[in-house]
């Protein structure tokens, strides 16, 4: 094919889209509904259908919203206020959908400990349609333990943080806490652990922080990762990936995703093996679309289509 008309057929391919099903971010509504239940803790113990709680933690600790059977749909909540996570998944085939999650908030700005939004072990996990943001961990991080093994799915979901609002305890106004959107830890070996995001907004993931590398993804150990059409503005980091160490090496795929205002796009470490990047966008103010750290060859190492992004608006459903 010309080149030209690859280019046009690249292009083409993001401007296509215009229904908001096919944009990075939530769907409809996300949150309680009319008539929602308050709680200031849940445990899931019994397979279910589980929806519109308002878990209000009242400053507590642990995990907010405890799973811990198999076959469990959490819909339609809004869980917050706590020094913990908000949801912890001990359980296989856990469906969680439609829920906001945001200010669990732990230590101090300069001393931060983590309080996920989602956490737990890998087991046939999806996350859909969600809006996490302003924690001091992760919005989404599997499995802290590194006991197990299984797959989790994340799409549509907004993982965010921004300056807070207003003063929390250890925390002041227009400070940003948290640590990344999304962190995997896995078994050192074995099968991997099978991780999907597709159609995802991340941003917000910038300095100044506490920890040293503040990243969107940060994706390491045993996993085999597909990223897919997601979108990345205003990160330090937009996706680290991270290779041969101690606790194994991370396969990932990256494809037809956008980055924007970043400093650098794919920070490729640890001579990270079969790294696969498709059809990336960059967009404006990405200082370095690719850094390599801990050494420059990368086996098996792919990057193909790279191309210009479109207007970060044409790519996102907007968040409400």
């Amino acid at each position: 094919m010309p080149r030209t008309l690859f280019l046009c057929s690249i292009l083409s391919s993001w401007l296509a889209p215009l229904h908001a099903a096919d944009l990075a971010g939530v769907q409809g509504p996300v949150g309680t509904l009319a008539g929602a239940k308050l709680v200031h803790r849940l445990e899931i113990t019994k397979p279910g259908v589980y929806e519109n709680y308002r878990v209000d933690a009242q400053g507590a600790g642990g995990n907010i919203v405890k799973i811990t059977a198999d076959d469990v749909t959490l819909r339609n909540c809004e869980i917050f206020n706590g020094t913990g996570n908000g949801i912890g998944v001990f359980g296989t085939h856990v469906v969680i959908e439609n829920c906001r999650i945001h200010h669990l908030l732990n230590g101090t700005f300069e001393k931060q400990t983590d309080a996920h939004g989602i956490t737990g072990r890998w087991g046939d996990v999806t996350i859909r349609n969600c809006d996490i943001s302003h924690i001091t961990g992760d919005c989404i991080q599997f499995d802290p333990d590194r006991k197990q093994r299984g797959s989790l799915t994340i799409e549509k979901c907004h993982l965010w943080t921004s300056p807070l609002a207003e003063d929390a305890p250890g925390f002041k106004a227009g400070q940003s806490p948290g640590e990344n959107a999304f962190d995997s830890k896995t078994p050192p070996d074995g099968e991997r652990c099978k991780l999907i995001i597709r159609q995802c907004y991340m941003h917000g993931w910038n300095q100044p922080s506490q920890i040293s590398t503040r990243a969107a993804l940060n994706l390491k150990e045993h996993i085999e990762a597909l990223i897919s059409h997601c979108v990345f503005d205003d990160n330090e980091v937009a996706i680290r990936a991270r290779g041969p160490g101690g606790r194994g090496d991370a396969r990932v795929t990256v494809e037809d995703c956008a980055i924007y205002r970043t400093r650098v796009g794919v920070r490729a470490e640890d001579k990270i093996e079969n790294l696969k990047l498709v059809r990336m966008a960059y967009g404006p103010e990405v200082t370095s679309r690719e850094e390599r750290h801990g050494g420059k060859e990368l086996p098996g190492y792919e990057n193909t289509g790279e191309h210009e992004a479109p207007p970060l608006e044409s790519l996102i459903i907007k968040p409400r």
